[in-house]
């Protein structure tokens, strides 16, 4: 994939294509972007400044067959029109992760995948390294993509949030350190509902790694258990676990210990009391563990570790302290955009929870959620156009069941609903695309309609 003046086609004018688009210019490649859709504003006004020259609302065929190499964004399905065709001319394609790796020189790499937390991990891990003298950025699925970060000075290490659509399109992605929270379904339309397939594709994560490299891993989760020895490594492993049964090769890993989150690496044995963390909740332990080893690993101290582990503040739209108007408390977890999520919100919550759910649902199975529903959750609000899973898992199991269509209404729906003392939750467990933008638009009408009460 080397430059000398080839012709680069970027496939996407969001965060990740127009990045690959500035890198591949930088490098010396003769770009072209190409999006089906409409590129927003402030990209479109970037590959301009840049002299980049795109197109929008369809694709030139000829021009991205005329292509040496293609960069497919990760929102891009393998059925649409410009891949298939590509792949049937036997075309190079590869994604803007595996673009960018090629450049990215002598610097190492953090990698975090998994159906849920990576957002948090990756900033903690980020928030860990920096607080430890280290010259990082952070970036990939959060942030800015990847490529667009190389297009920068260079940094010694790179935090990389990832998702399964990006690890799809790795070839020799291999990063120094590679994190794999958990794996629960998700995003299964993309993969022919076949959960085998999703496994697969987190696993990629480690799968070109070396010996000296470290593949931190939950050893309490069903499905990794399971698949470990399946998907095998040649890195070295190391796990972090809530199991007293669980051992840790060689006494390395992280674990939580009665009320003690320890990190054992090298010899030394961190300790920090789960009181003292600033991200409560026990799927906030398992994001700790990860971030912690992690740092442990590129030589962050005890000292500095703890300092962010008492005063790092959480994400927006993950589990954030909207208001509390006349005792009653909104939380914004629009972020969770699966049922897993939804479960570790809902378990985190002490008080009688009027839950907002729904969305865009991508095959979601609520018997998940139903023990939990019945113990904390007093009434749900549907907030989506298509509610009908919803209403047939929880009809007759929860006291009050309203439909909305709007964000505005959802809230005010649940404020009426609510009583002093009760947490209003969005944790939707759906995508946001029938109703909203994206996720982050859900989770600001959301707070904008609180705020409006």
């Amino acid at each position: 994939m080397e430059a000398s003046t080839k012709k680069l086609v970027v496939l996407g004018g969001g965060e990740s294509g127009v990045g690959a688009a500035l890198l591949g210019q930088a490098a010396g490649w003769q770009v072209f972007v190409s999006d089906g859709g409409r590129i927003k504003d402030h990209y479109r006004s970037e590959l301009t400044k840049a002299g980049v020259d795109f197109e929008e609302g369809s694709h030139t065929f000829s021009r991205i067959l005329d292509a040496d190499c293609i960069v497919k964004s990760p929102g891009i399905s393998e059925k649409a029109d410009a891949v298939r065709l590509a792949r049937e001319a036997g075309k190079c394609i590869c994604g803007e992760i595996e673009f960018a790796y090629q450049y990215k020189g002598d610097s190492r790499i953090v990698a975090i995948t998994g159906s849920n937390g990576k957002s948090t991990t990756t900033k903690l891990t980020y928030q860990l390294l920096k607080k430890g003298g280290l010259n990082v950025a952070m970036g990939g699925n959060i942030g800015y993509s990847f490529a667009r970060l190389l297009t920068a000075p260079r940094h010694d290490w790179y935090v990389l949030e990832l998702s399964s659509f990006q690890l799809d399109d790795i070839k020799k992605f291999r990063p120094d350190i590679a994190v794999l929270l958990n794996i629960t379904p998700d995003h299964l339309d993309r993969y022919q509902y076949d959960l085998n397939l999703y496994i697969k594709s987190k696993f990629r994560v480690t799968e070109n790694q070396e010996h000296q490299d470290f593949f931190v891993v939950n050893a309490d989760d069903p499905i990794i258990k399971q698949h470990l020895q399946q998907h095998s490594s040649k890195a070295h492993k190391l796990f972090f676990t809530m199991n007293d049964e669980t051992k840790l090769p060689g006494g390395e890993g992280a674990r939580v210990n009665g009320n003690d989150l320890e990190l054992n690496f090298n010899g030394e044995n961190d300790r920090f009391s789960i009181d003292e963390l600033s991200l409560q909740g026990k799927h906030n332990q398992y994001n700790s563990m990860a971030a912690g080893i992690s740092a442990r690993i590129t030589g962050i101290r005890k000292s500095a570790i703890r300092e962010v582990f008492t005063t790092f503040e959480t994400l927006e739209h993950r589990l954030e302290e909207v208001a509390t108007i006349r005792g009653v408390r909104f939380i914004n977890d629009s972020k969770a955009t699966n049922i897993n999520s939804v479960w570790f919100a809902l378990e985190s919550m002490t008080q009688p929870t009027i839950l907002i759910l729904g969305g865009q649902d991508k095959g979601n199975d609520y018997e998940e959620l139903m023990s939990l529903v019945t113990e904390k959750v007093k009434a749900i609000v549907c907030l989506g156009q298509e509610n009908g899973p919803i209403l047939k898992a929880f009809e007759g199991k929860v006291p009050q069941i309203v439909e909305t269509r709007s964000a505005k209404d959802a809230v005010q729906a649940a404020y009426a609903l609510a009583a002093s003392g009760d947490t209003v939750l969005l944790s939707p467990g759906c995508a946001s695309f029938d109703l909203f933008q994206d996720y982050e638009d859900r989770g600001r009408q959301f707070k904008e309609a609180v705020r409006n009460l």
